[in-house]
Formats: C-alpha cells, structure tokens, sequence
C-alpha cells in the first residue's frame, strides 16, 4: 500500500489569481514559483511514494512538467482542494493507503510536518483525516491579528479537545486572548497548516457529501468532515526553529522571501 502526495493547484483564485505560479526569490537570488517551491518540499519526505500536481490548467501543467512534477489533470467542477485530491485519487487505482494533500501556498512546510502527519493517522484508526497544527508564539500570534485587523486572512486557526481531535477551524482568530505575549512566548493560539492526510473511503466520500453553513460562511474545505460527523485529528508539530506562512495574499510574498532567506532555502 502507498503513500502519495497530491499538491492541487488552480489558476483562478478570487483573492489571488493565478498564485501558484507567482515567483518568490530565494537568498540567492534563485526564482522558482510557488507550486515548484510546495512540490520541491513534497520530494523531500522520505514517507511519500510518489509525488503529483493536479490542476485544471494547461498553463500550470506545462510549469509543473518543465521542472520534473509528475500531473494528474482533474475537471474545472472541483471547489476546494480536497474534492480536487479526491478527483485525482481516481487515476491511482486501489493500491493507496494514504494520500496527503499539500496546499500549493505553502512551500515553507517542513518535511517533518508530514512525516508527522501520516504517522498521526495511522495512530487514529477512527480519524477520517488527519491535520497538523503548530502552537503560535506572540510574534506570530500578533501577525495574524494584525492581518484581521487590515481584512486580510493571514492563517487559519484551531481548536481541539483534550484528545487532539478537531473541535473547530476559523480564519477568525481563536480562542480569544486579551492578553499580551512576547515574541517568543508560547500562546494557546494554534495555527492550522494547510495539509491533510485522508484515508482512501473518506476522501472519496467527501465530494458527496453537502456543503454546509459552517464551510460556506468560512470558506474551509476541512469544515464538511465536521459537519459530516467525521472525527478530524489535529497532530501538534513543532518549528524547531523553521518560520512557517502560506501565501494568501500578494502581500505575503516578500513575507515569505524574508523567510527563505532567514532560513537559508535557495
């Protein structure tokens, strides 16, 4: 049974058209664009069998292909990424135990987040899919309100029960917190990272199932399995040391080339 990885992608985006094909300049001058940079990160998991673009744009599946990315077209019907992984699940046949999607926004996710990931699913036998979260600090807790605060979404947040399994998931920041941290302080704020591992029979369901008001007022793909009654584990990840942003707007791209170059990423 295998482990894949499937990075879906699409050029319309009502807040950023045409994203993943957007250049971020790493320390040294290199541009590669944002689906290069999330499936370069993908290649770098020992975990994953194998590795694939799915996307309903010719423009994308050229790029992908010119830097090596194996792609799965898919229809221009899917709304979110998930239904677009389920899509693609069709074409690999049965032999997948687990597929992992990675967002194409968020090439500064570690490798180890993943191994993670796929290592808290099978952990779970009762989990439909599994996410991972990260303990926010101040600085970045006061980066997501600042962004609120402007109109932006700067990250999706998380709140889980005392078993690790998913309560709730707002653009919104939550839990409410008055008080003041310090940069490097720990806050009880968890920030969502865009990535999910599914187990095959969930993933395939998915796209049956309604959209629901929760899902429609957030706009979060990963809201359905909740109100589809499907427990969601959220695996808590550790930085150790990594800054971690998805490109949401155009104004996180030189965010995110200050974090290249921080981080040393070519």
């Amino acid at each position: 049974m295998s482990i894949v990885c499937i990075i879906p992608a699409r050029y319309a985006s009502s807040r950023y058209p045409g994203k993943p094909l957007a250049t971020l300049r790493g320390p040294t001058g290199s541009e590669k664009t944002l689906i290069e940079r999330s499936w370069r990160a993908a290649c770098e998991v020992a975990d994953f069998d194998a590795v694939y673009v799915a996307t309903d744009d010719t423009r994308i599946a050229d790029h992908a292909e010119s830097f090596g990315a194996k792609v799965l077209m898919t229809s221009t019907e899917a709304r979110n990424g998930t239904e677009r992984c389920a899509e693609a699940l069709e074409q690999l046949g049965d032999d997948v135990e687990i597929i992992v999607n990675l967002q194409g926004d968020a090439p500064l996710t570690p490798p180890w987040f993943l191994s993670a990931l796929v290592a808290g699913l099978r952990a779970d036998p009762d989990a439909a899919l599994a996410t991972p979260i990260l303990r926010c600090d101040g600085e970045t807790l006061a980066a997501l309100k600042a962004d609120r605060a402007a109109g932006r979404v700067g990250g999706t947040t998380a709140v889980a029960d005392a078993s690790m399994r998913a309560l709730y998931f707002s653009k919104e920041v939550i839990p409410f917190t008055a008080q003041t941290y310090a940069d490097d302080a720990d806050t009880p704020v968890f920030h969502h990272v865009g990535v999910y591992a599914y187990r095959p029979d969930a993933l395939r369901a998915y796209p049956t199932w309604p959209v629901g008001p929760l899902e429609t007022l957030e706009g979060l793909e990963q809201l359905r399995f909740l109100e589809a009654g499907q427990v969601v584990r959220c695996v808590e990840v550790a930085a150790q040391g990594r800054k971690f942003w998805e490109l949401n707007n155009p104004e996180d791209v030189p965010r995110i080339e200050a974090m290249l170059a921080e981080m040393g990423l070519p």
